[in-house]
């Protein structure tokens, strides 16, 4: 299946986004067949030389920006800003992730876009909002995991605050922005009329908090860290084995009696400290103990093994490299070959939706741009003949 045969191949884009958040949304879009033109500052006063995402042919930069084209285009210039505006006539979607007010002064947001173009769905991401007290604060992923009390909840009990190993809000604000453009996208099919869509990291990663916000919200209990621990599954977390580690989840009733039998453990079952949730809850580190004592006497594979056959989730703890050598990784293809110009073939990561009507290819359709490979193709395609680009170019402006 090619490119132009996917979902969204009927909708062009206009990327206007850097560093990971704004990449994160668009790349949603790109992968499902959408026209994404990347714009960005001409090589001479581009900024975005290894930044937050490192080198442009790098593993980072690779992965984010794949099936897109790429136009230079300076819109401080009133030419680039007129050439975009251009663009936007006709384009479905606009992607940012400037800082609030930077679009505002550059004289391309929401309100100078539609003018030219009132079906516009326009999506922004910012770090805590596009107003407020904080609208004007720069925000990056660190700062956010912080703000957002994910920190206070991530890692052992008295170890202080733990980041977790994945820009978590940056990827979360950028699915749910892409969420928020496409849910615009159908509202469009009944209005006529877009809209502005946006996010922020802080707010993303507050709805990710899911049950551990509503703990507060709801029954005012600030949670604590737990840990390899699940906060509130018991048991559940990480036991260690014979030959290093694995992770058992054996909470509620049913379950937690599958376990004890499986791993010959009557008296953990009989003994009537364990036989409820709030005594398991109560005496999690002397149960976990026990438990412990028994899973050491074997070695990962064969509790892996023989839990599962007795219906209890239980899984070894994988470095990256075991990942993609695990079988059902391999099985479900999450590596995918992109053939780059410059690089070869390289291997990046495919969505993790699967269709069945309209499936993704089984590669990646197009690498990551060269900055502003399409640029000619792209003012081509908006009506400029070769004097103006050529214009354009020597005067600075793509």
């Amino acid at each position: 299946m090619t490119q132009n045969h996917l979902p969204l191949s009927r909708f062009t884009v206009l990327d206007l986004t850097a560093h990971r958040a704004g990449p994160t949304a668009v790349r949603q879009l790109a992968d499902w067949g959408a026209n994404v033109i990347k714009i960005e500052a001409p090589s001479a006063i581009n900024k975005d030389k290894g930044g937050l995402t490192g080198s442009r042919h790098g593993f980072d930069f690779q992965n984010l920006h794949r099936n897109k084209r790429s136009l230079t285009l300076n819109l401080k210039d009133p030419e680039g800003k007129a050439i975009f505006m251009k663009l936007a006539e006709k384009a479905d979607v606009i992607v940012e992730n400037f800082r609030s007010a930077v679009k505002f002064r550059l004289g391309i947001d929401y309100d100078e876009v539609k003018k030219v173009n009132p079906r516009i769905i326009y999506g922004s991401i910012a770090g805590f909002g596009q107003d407020g007290p904080y609208g004007k604060r720069p925000g990056v992923d660190q700062i956010a995991q912080g703000m957002g009390g994910l920190m206070s909840i991530t890692g052992n009990p008295g170890d202080g605050p733990m980041r977790v190993g994945i820009p978590i809000c940056d990827l979360t604000s950028g699915m749910f922005l892409a969420q928020g453009i496409l849910i615009a996208l159908l509202d469009r099919e009944v209005t006529g009329k877009g809209q502005w869509v946006h996010t922020s990291l802080l707010e993303s990663i507050i709805q990710m908090l899911d049950f551990q916000a509503s703990r507060w919200t709801m029954g005012h209990e600030v949670a604590p860290q737990a840990g390899n621990n699940h906060p509130t599954s018991i048991p559940t977390g990480v036991y260690p084995t014979a030959d290093g580690h694995i992770n058992i989840a054996a909470s509620g009733a049913e379950l937690y009696k599958r376990f004890c039998k499986a791993i010959g453990a009557n008296e953990l079952l009989e003994n009537p400290e364990y036989q409820s949730f709030e005594g398991r809850s109560k005496n999690r580190d002397e149960l976990n103990e026990k438990i412990a004592n028994i899973t050491k006497t074997r070695n990962s594979q064969e509790w892996i093994d023989m839990l599962n056959e007795a219906g209890v989730p239980c899984g070894p703890i994988y470095s990256i490299d075991q990942v993609f050598a695990d079988p059902q990784v391999q099985h479900l293809k999450m590596a995918q070959p992109a053939q780059h110009a410059a690089l070869g073939e390289i291997n990046i990561i495919r969505q993790a939706v699967n269709l069945t009507g309209t499936p993704a290819p089984d590669h990646i359709a197009r690498a990551t741009p060269e900055l502003g490979e399409h640029s000619d193709e792209v003012l081509r395609e908006a009506g400029y003949d070769e004097v103006a680009i050529k214009t354009f170019r020597e005067a600075g402006v793509i």
